[in-house]
């Protein structure tokens, strides 16, 4: 399987491909449509994309979803520790350290984290890893 560095075009077309492979059962109360805005990029501009889990299917992509529930502003660096290291206490963690700033309905992205749908999620992590460099 092809890598490609966090966030650049070609990641994000392979997590959509996994994103729309995987048959991953999303809880109803943890419907949430999430924009993010990562700073600091390798790219020379902030990335900016949309992650959403509705009507039991999981949507990523790239650009803002214009139904957001929330907005998430983080830099590249604990982005990417989010995303892959499966671990989902890194976004309270980074949240609480100010790291990640949202602005929006903060009970949603709670629900998320709970369910194990959030960005971090374990399963989804391993498969985003197998394809980040």
């Amino acid at each position: 399987m092809a890598t490609h560095p966090f966030l650049s075009d070609d990641w994000l077309t392979a997590v959509r491909e996994i994103v729309d492979a995987q048959d991953v059962e999303i809880p109803p109360h943890a419907e949430i449509t999430m924009n993010l805005v990562v700073t600091e990029t390798p790219f020379g501009e902030d990335r900016l994309l949309h992650i959403g889990a509705k009507d039991g299917h999981a949507d990523w992509g790239a650009g803002h979803a214009a139904d957001a529930d929330l907005t998430l502003t983080t830099d590249y660096v604990t982005a990417r520790d989010i995303f892959i290291s499966g671990n989902p206490q890194a976004g309270m963690q980074a949240f609480m350290e100010g790291k990640v700033k949202v602005q929006g309905d903060l009970t949603k992205l709670m629900a998320a984290q709970v369910a194990g749908t959030g960005p971090g999620a374990p399963g989804l992590a391993d498969a985003l890893s197998a394809v980040t460099e």
